[in-house]
């Protein structure tokens, strides 16, 4: 698949927790909250330079996440910036799986846009589109996220996205070659369990000429915690 060009689409930052052993759930696959409070603070500060957040359906109600910006003194800095106060909300479903009374659609502070894909029954989508903002499809079988991110950038004026999981989401990402920045919070546990998921789900690459080739850029360490950045060669 062609890499689209980044100017045609958002920035796109990739944040995730991890334990030592590269888990970002134990293998019962309940979410589970590694991080330390710094590490929401962290997930905070890039929400507030992020035009939207973007975030899995399953994740999503697990979590019963509603990706908002957070504490007000994080919407100040967002308008400091020349952001809205509060970032978009992006819900990627490929099949449309995802409650109409999921509690992000019960917050009206800002848009909620959902991505999927051909799958999505039109009776999901029209149950979707009454209670979200818009309802998009993108490829037949499975989604087409370079189309995707263009209509956002088109769209909806988004010119930086941070994703926040989950695994299968974020294997989309790397597969597809659009994913410009990664932010890997390494907490202090090994959870073990080859069904426990990682931060990139699915089959993976059969060979490392095939991986998605990263350079870190940024290191530091509060308490028992690394904050690793890295960006796309």
């Amino acid at each position: 698949m062609a890499k689209t060009k980044t100017g045609e689409r958002p920035y796109v930052l990739l944040n995730m927790a991890m334990t030592a052993d590269g888990k970002i759930a134990t293998a019962n696959r309940a979410i589970s909250h590694f991080g330390s409070r710094r590490d929401a603070e962290h997930l905070y500060e890039l929400r507030a330079t992020a035009d939207a957040v973007m975030c899995g359906a399953r994740t999503l109600e697990a979590e019963g996440a509603q990706l908002g910006p957070g504490p007000a003194r994080f919407r100040r800095l967002r308008l400091r910036r020349g952001l809205r106060e509060c970032n978009l909300r992006v819900v990627v479903s490929g099949a449309g799986r995802i409650r109409p009374d999921a509690a992000i659609f019960r917050r009206k502070f800002s848009p909620v846009l959902v991505l999927a894909s051909g799958r999505a029954s039109l009776a999901r989508r029209r149950r979707l589109a009454e209670v979200a903002d818009a309802v998009a499809v993108f490829g037949r079988e499975t989604l087409d996220f370079a189309s995707a991110l263009r209509w956002l950038r088109r769209e909806w004026k988004v010119k930086r996205l941070l994703c926040e999981g989950g695994g299968e989401l974020n294997r989309a990402l790397f597969a597809q070659g659009l994913v410009d920045e990664l932010h890997l919070t390494i907490c202090p546990f090994v959870c073990g369990g080859a069904r426990a998921p990682t931060i990139a789900e699915g089959p993976g690459r059969p060979a490392l000429a095939g991986a998605a080739n990263f350079q870190l850029v940024s290191r530091r360490r509060h308490g028992g915690e690394l904050f690793l950045v890295f960006r796309r060669r």
